[in-house]
Protein backbone atom coordinates (compact mmCIF):
# COMPACT_ATOMS: atom_id res chain seq x y z
CA UNK A 1 0.00 0.00 0.00
CA UNK A 2 1.49 3.61 -0.73
CA UNK A 3 -0.31 6.30 0.70
CA UNK A 4 -0.09 10.29 0.30
CA UNK A 5 0.69 12.10 3.70
CA UNK A 6 0.07 15.51 5.17
CA UNK A 7 2.44 16.11 7.98
CA UNK A 8 1.39 19.56 9.28
CA UNK A 9 3.79 22.14 11.61
CA UNK A 10 4.33 20.38 14.98
CA UNK A 11 4.72 17.18 13.78
CA UNK A 12 7.79 18.30 12.53
CA UNK A 13 9.15 19.83 16.04
CA UNK A 14 7.98 19.44 19.21
CA UNK A 15 5.78 16.47 17.74
CA UNK A 16 8.69 14.73 16.19
CA UNK A 17 7.33 11.58 18.41
CA UNK A 18 4.47 11.44 17.06
CA UNK A 19 6.14 11.53 13.41
CA UNK A 20 8.68 9.11 13.90
CA UNK A 21 6.73 6.73 15.72
CA UNK A 22 4.12 6.46 12.72
CA UNK A 23 6.91 6.01 10.09
CA UNK A 24 8.39 3.33 11.54
CA UNK A 25 4.96 1.64 12.27
CA UNK A 26 3.84 2.22 8.68
CA UNK A 27 7.06 0.52 7.42
CA UNK A 28 6.39 -2.96 9.86
CA UNK A 29 3.03 -2.92 8.38
CA UNK A 30 4.00 -2.32 4.88
CA UNK A 31 2.66 0.63 4.09
CA UNK A 32 4.62 3.34 2.13
CA UNK A 33 4.20 6.77 3.28
CA UNK A 34 4.89 9.29 0.18
CA UNK A 35 5.22 13.07 2.26
CA UNK A 36 3.43 15.84 -0.18
CA UNK A 37 5.48 17.96 -1.56
CA UNK A 38 5.57 22.02 -1.04
CA UNK A 39 2.75 21.46 1.89
CA UNK A 40 2.07 24.76 3.96
CA UNK A 41 0.02 25.22 7.58
CA UNK A 42 -3.24 24.20 7.11
CA UNK A 43 -4.64 27.03 9.00
CA UNK A 44 -4.65 25.51 12.51
CA UNK A 45 -8.43 25.92 12.78
CA UNK A 46 -11.60 25.71 10.51
CA UNK A 47 -13.13 29.20 10.56
CA UNK A 48 -16.69 29.11 11.16
CA UNK A 49 -17.79 32.38 9.98
CA UNK A 50 -19.58 32.00 6.53
CA UNK A 51 -18.12 34.94 4.52
CA UNK A 52 -14.87 33.97 5.75
CA UNK A 53 -13.48 32.36 2.85
CA UNK A 54 -9.72 33.17 3.07
CA UNK A 55 -8.99 31.12 5.60
CA UNK A 56 -9.73 28.15 3.67
CA UNK A 57 -6.82 28.93 1.27
CA UNK A 58 -4.28 27.17 3.16
CA UNK A 59 -5.87 23.68 3.82
CA UNK A 60 -7.28 23.61 -0.24
CA UNK A 61 -4.03 24.68 -1.11
CA UNK A 62 -2.64 21.50 0.63
CA UNK A 63 -5.26 19.07 -1.64
CA UNK A 64 -3.80 20.61 -4.72
CA UNK A 65 -0.57 19.55 -3.75
CA UNK A 66 -2.24 15.87 -3.29
CA UNK A 67 -3.51 16.30 -6.91
CA UNK A 68 -0.02 17.34 -7.83
CA UNK A 69 1.12 14.20 -6.50
CA UNK A 70 -0.81 12.23 -9.02
CA UNK A 71 -3.02 10.80 -6.37
CA UNK A 72 -7.05 11.71 -4.78
CA UNK A 73 -6.37 10.84 -0.88
CA UNK A 74 -3.74 12.27 1.62
CA UNK A 75 -3.25 10.60 5.25
CA UNK A 76 -2.63 13.21 7.88
CA UNK A 77 -1.73 12.27 12.02
CA UNK A 78 -2.76 15.74 13.52
CA UNK A 79 -6.43 15.29 14.94
CA UNK A 80 -6.20 19.39 14.29
CA UNK A 81 -5.37 19.03 10.98
CA UNK A 82 -7.36 16.22 9.81
CA UNK A 83 -10.56 18.10 11.27
CA UNK A 84 -9.09 21.93 9.45
CA UNK A 85 -8.33 19.97 5.95
CA UNK A 86 -11.82 17.95 6.08
CA UNK A 87 -13.92 20.58 7.55
CA UNK A 88 -12.64 22.97 3.95
CA UNK A 89 -12.65 20.13 1.90
CA UNK A 90 -16.40 19.43 2.72
CA UNK A 91 -17.57 22.84 2.61
CA UNK A 92 -16.20 23.54 -1.69
CA UNK A 93 -17.41 20.36 -2.24
CA UNK A 94 -21.36 21.34 -1.57
CA UNK A 95 -20.81 24.92 -1.95
CA UNK A 96 -20.01 25.30 -5.63
CA UNK A 97 -19.69 29.36 -5.61
CA UNK A 98 -16.86 28.89 -2.20
CA UNK A 99 -14.89 26.46 -4.12
CA UNK A 100 -14.97 28.96 -7.57
CA UNK A 101 -13.74 31.74 -5.03
CA UNK A 102 -11.17 29.84 -3.61
CA UNK A 103 -9.71 28.88 -6.93
CA UNK A 104 -9.46 32.43 -7.98
CA UNK A 105 -8.14 33.71 -4.74
CA UNK A 106 -5.43 31.11 -5.93
CA UNK A 107 -4.92 31.81 -9.79
CA UNK A 108 -1.38 31.26 -10.00
CA UNK A 109 -1.50 27.87 -9.16
CA UNK A 110 -1.64 25.37 -11.96
CA UNK A 111 -4.09 23.06 -10.58
CA UNK A 112 -7.43 24.51 -10.09
CA UNK A 113 -9.09 22.23 -7.04
CA UNK A 114 -12.21 20.31 -7.83
CA UNK A 115 -13.11 18.89 -4.84
CA UNK A 116 -11.86 15.32 -5.54
CA UNK A 117 -9.78 14.81 -3.27
CA UNK A 118 -10.56 11.99 0.06
CA UNK A 119 -8.89 12.92 3.27
CA UNK A 120 -8.34 10.39 5.95
CA UNK A 121 -6.78 10.40 9.33
CA UNK A 122 -3.88 7.16 10.15
CA UNK A 123 -6.89 5.83 12.27
CA UNK A 124 -9.19 5.50 9.37
CA UNK A 125 -6.39 3.85 6.92
CA UNK A 126 -5.57 1.25 10.17
CA UNK A 127 -9.03 0.38 11.28
CA UNK A 128 -10.97 0.15 7.53
CA UNK A 129 -7.70 -0.65 5.00
CA UNK A 130 -5.28 -2.31 7.10
CA UNK A 131 -7.43 -3.67 9.54
CA UNK A 132 -6.98 -4.27 13.24
CA UNK A 133 -6.74 -7.70 12.96
CA UNK A 134 -4.39 -7.44 10.50
CA UNK A 135 -2.43 -5.53 12.76
CA UNK A 136 -2.50 -7.71 15.81
CA UNK A 137 -0.46 -10.15 13.65
CA UNK A 138 2.19 -8.49 12.99
CA UNK A 139 2.16 -7.45 16.99
CA UNK A 140 6.00 -8.95 18.42
CA UNK A 141 5.71 -7.49 21.58
CA UNK A 142 2.28 -7.46 23.00
CA UNK A 143 1.23 -4.81 25.17
CA UNK A 144 -0.12 -7.29 27.97
CA UNK A 145 -1.24 -5.82 31.06
CA UNK A 146 -1.00 -2.12 30.49
CA UNK A 147 -3.89 -0.25 31.31
CA UNK A 148 -4.35 2.73 28.32
CA UNK A 149 -7.29 5.62 28.92
CA UNK A 150 -7.68 6.85 25.28
CA UNK A 151 -8.42 10.58 25.09
CA UNK A 152 -10.46 11.73 22.42
CA UNK A 153 -10.71 15.14 22.98
CA UNK A 154 -12.69 17.20 20.23
CA UNK A 155 -11.46 17.16 16.88
CA UNK A 156 -11.49 13.38 15.93
CA UNK A 157 -15.23 13.31 16.35
CA UNK A 158 -16.62 16.29 16.09
CA UNK A 159 -18.61 17.51 14.00
CA UNK A 160 -20.12 14.29 13.24
CA UNK A 161 -20.58 15.11 9.32
CA UNK A 162 -16.36 15.02 9.37
CA UNK A 163 -15.66 12.44 12.02
CA UNK A 164 -15.21 8.81 12.01
CA UNK A 165 -16.62 7.50 14.90
CA UNK A 166 -19.21 7.96 17.53
CA UNK A 167 -19.46 11.71 18.90
CA UNK A 168 -20.51 10.76 22.22
CA UNK A 169 -18.83 7.48 22.50
CA UNK A 170 -15.94 6.55 20.45
CA UNK A 171 -14.39 3.21 20.53
CA UNK A 172 -12.05 3.23 17.27
CA UNK A 173 -9.27 3.88 19.49
CA UNK A 174 -9.95 1.03 22.20
CA UNK A 175 -10.27 -1.34 19.81
CA UNK A 176 -6.85 -0.44 18.52
CA UNK A 177 -5.40 -1.11 21.52
CA UNK A 178 -6.86 -4.06 22.00
CA UNK A 179 -5.32 -5.40 18.75
CA UNK A 180 -2.21 -4.15 20.49
CA UNK A 181 -2.91 -6.43 23.70
CA UNK A 182 -3.22 -3.63 26.07
CA UNK A 183 -6.21 -3.56 28.25
CA UNK A 184 -8.45 -0.25 27.18
CA UNK A 185 -9.52 1.61 30.11
CA UNK A 186 -13.18 3.54 29.21
CA UNK A 187 -13.57 6.97 31.09
CA UNK A 188 -15.99 9.51 30.82
CA UNK A 189 -13.85 12.29 30.23
CA UNK A 190 -12.69 11.31 26.94
CA UNK A 191 -14.52 13.08 24.52
CA UNK A 192 -14.12 16.45 27.07
CA UNK A 193 -11.97 19.37 25.50
CA UNK A 194 -8.20 20.15 27.17
CA UNK A 195 -9.05 23.69 26.80
CA UNK A 196 -7.36 23.53 24.07
CA UNK A 197 -5.40 27.42 23.39
CA UNK A 198 -6.30 28.68 26.70
CA UNK A 199 -2.86 27.15 27.19
CA UNK A 200 -1.36 30.53 25.42
CA UNK A 201 -2.64 33.18 28.24
CA UNK A 202 -4.73 31.29 30.94
CA UNK A 203 -2.66 27.74 31.65
CA UNK A 204 -4.43 27.80 35.03
CA UNK A 205 -7.48 26.97 32.79
CA UNK A 206 -5.49 24.00 30.89
CA UNK A 207 -4.38 22.95 34.61
CA UNK A 208 -8.04 22.55 35.50
CA UNK A 209 -9.07 20.37 32.76
CA UNK A 210 -5.89 18.17 32.61
CA UNK A 211 -6.48 17.20 36.41
CA UNK A 212 -9.93 16.38 35.83
CA UNK A 213 -9.41 14.42 32.51
CA UNK A 214 -6.24 12.67 34.00
CA UNK A 215 -7.69 12.53 37.47
CA UNK A 216 -11.13 10.70 35.59
CA UNK A 217 -8.80 8.12 33.73
CA UNK A 218 -6.70 7.01 37.09
CA UNK A 219 -9.84 6.98 38.92
CA UNK A 220 -10.87 4.09 36.32
CA UNK A 221 -7.35 2.64 36.74
CA UNK A 222 -5.53 4.02 33.93
CA UNK A 223 -1.48 3.70 33.66
CA UNK A 224 -0.82 5.69 30.76
CA UNK A 225 -3.35 7.48 28.59
CA UNK A 226 -3.02 8.13 24.50
CA UNK A 227 -3.52 10.88 22.34
CA UNK A 228 -3.83 11.97 18.75
CA UNK A 229 -3.70 15.93 18.85
CA UNK A 230 -0.24 17.43 19.79
CA UNK A 231 -1.87 20.18 21.48
CA UNK A 232 -4.12 17.37 23.46
CA UNK A 233 -0.43 16.10 24.21
CA UNK A 234 1.32 19.70 25.31
CA UNK A 235 -1.94 20.54 27.57
CA UNK A 236 -2.43 16.98 29.27
CA UNK A 237 1.67 16.23 29.92
CA UNK A 238 3.44 19.72 30.41
CA UNK A 239 0.98 21.29 31.85
CA UNK A 240 1.00 18.85 34.57
CA UNK A 241 3.21 20.77 36.44
CA UNK A 242 0.97 23.42 36.96
CA UNK A 243 -1.93 21.10 37.67
CA UNK A 244 -0.09 19.81 40.66
CA UNK A 245 0.87 23.28 41.92
CA UNK A 246 -3.14 23.86 42.38
CA UNK A 247 -3.93 20.25 43.31
CA UNK A 248 -1.51 18.65 45.56
CA UNK A 249 -2.81 15.30 45.56
CA UNK A 250 -2.93 15.28 41.95
CA UNK A 251 -0.72 12.18 40.40
CA UNK A 252 1.07 12.29 37.00
CA UNK A 253 0.76 10.03 34.42
CA UNK A 254 2.40 9.15 31.17
CA UNK A 255 0.54 10.84 28.11
CA UNK A 256 1.72 9.13 24.84
CA UNK A 257 0.45 9.19 20.81
CA UNK A 258 -1.23 6.28 20.41
CA UNK A 259 1.64 5.74 17.41
CA UNK A 260 3.93 5.18 19.74
CA UNK A 261 1.94 2.58 21.80
CA UNK A 262 2.00 0.85 18.34
CA UNK A 263 5.57 1.48 17.63
CA UNK A 264 6.25 -0.58 20.90
CA UNK A 265 3.94 -3.55 19.89
CA UNK A 266 5.62 -3.86 16.26
CA UNK A 267 8.96 -3.52 17.81
CA UNK A 268 10.66 -0.25 16.66
CA UNK A 269 13.26 0.95 18.16
CA UNK A 270 13.10 3.41 21.01
CA UNK A 271 14.96 6.24 19.25
CA UNK A 272 11.71 6.15 17.05
CA UNK A 273 9.86 7.01 20.58
CA UNK A 274 11.38 9.72 21.28
CA UNK A 275 10.77 10.09 25.45
CA UNK A 276 12.57 13.60 25.35
CA UNK A 277 10.06 15.12 24.44
CA UNK A 278 7.99 14.43 27.40
CA UNK A 279 7.42 16.21 30.39
CA UNK A 280 6.38 12.85 32.10
CA UNK A 281 8.82 10.10 31.49
CA UNK A 282 6.88 7.06 30.45
CA UNK A 283 9.71 4.94 30.36
CA UNK A 284 9.47 4.01 34.13
CA UNK A 285 5.82 2.16 33.75
CA UNK A 286 7.00 1.06 30.42
CA UNK A 287 10.37 -0.90 31.80
CA UNK A 288 8.05 -2.44 34.85
CA UNK A 289 5.40 -3.88 31.96
CA UNK A 290 9.20 -4.81 30.32
CA UNK A 291 7.88 -3.24 27.11
CA UNK A 292 11.47 -1.41 26.44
Amino acid sequence: MKISYYPGCTLKNNAKNFEDSTLCSLKKLDVEVEELPRWNCCGTVFSLATDDLIHHVAPIRNLIRVKESNTDRVMTLCAMCYNTLKRANERVKTDEESLDKINQFMYREDVKYEGDVKVLHLLELLRDEIEFENIAKKVVKPLKDLKIANYYGCMLVRPKEVGFDDVENPTVLENFTTALGATPIDFPYKTECCAAYQTVDKPEIVADRTYHILNSAQDQGAEIVSVSCPLCAFNLDHRQKETLQIYPEFKNIPILYFTQIMAIALGCSEETLRFDLHFIDPKPILKEKRLI
